[in-house]
């Protein structure tokens, strides 16, 4: 249904998530919001997130400034180059319309 690709800039964690059709696409950008985001990786509750809608490339983008505290050699994460917060985004469930499965 969607795809994700993810890493770091920093201290900060780079999340592109894209859907595969036009439909996808319509649904994604209206359900996945700064604040889902939120809830869905809780881990970022206290922190600024920008989102950035690429419509032309069916793609959000999100930018998560300070999940990965000073930068990848300082960082406590288990993932500290955030390479697999896009699997982790996509391991969440959540209510998809059948329509689009």
């Amino acid at each position: 249904m969607v795809g994700t690709r993810s890493g770091d800039k920093g201290g900060n964690a780079n999340l592109g998530v894209f859907a595969r059709t036009p439909a996808g696409y319509e649904w994604l950008a209206s359900f996945l919001t700064i604040e889902r985001v939120r809830e869905l990786l809780p881990e970022t509750a206290d922190l600024a997130i920008d989102r950035h809608e690429l419509a032309n490339l069916s793609a959000l983008n999100f930018v998560i400034y300070g999940l990965l505290q000073e930068g990848v050699a300082a960082s406590t994460r288990i993932d500290a180059q955030a390479k697999s917060l896009g699997e982790w985004l996509r391991a969440r469930v959540v209510d998809v319309p059948s329509a689009l499965l």
